[in-house]
């Protein structure tokens, strides 16, 4: 695929990017090169490979779920700087 200045010029309005004179040709080959990439990816026979969420093998990486006891309330509670009743106290973040 030949990429033109112009389609460089449509490209860099539709982006909003300023690209200088002096910087085109060189876009102008990149861009060519991933287009003809893209191209290339086009003709590749897909019919046979079934569609993937994830190029890999995903698994869950979670620890077992174990019970344990907590955390005490008073040492939980030891550094809070507002404490009211066992439970820490915070400011009022809704109005009613």
């Amino acid at each position: 695929m030949k990429v033109t200045e112009q389609d460089i010029k449509t490209v860099a309005s539709l982006s909003r990017l300023k690209i200088r004179p002096e910087e085109s040709a060189r876009v102008i080959e990149q861009l060519d090169e991933i287009l003809t990439y893209v191209d290339i990816l086009k003709s590749i026979d897909t019919e046979k490979i079934s569609p993937t969420t994830y190029a890999l093998p995903m698994q869950n990486v979670f620890r077992e779920d174990v019970v344990k006891p907590s955390l005490d309330r008073d040492l939980a509670l030891s550094n809070a700087p507002l404490k009211e009743d066992g439970y820490f106290k915070v400011p009022r973040v809704l109005e009613e």
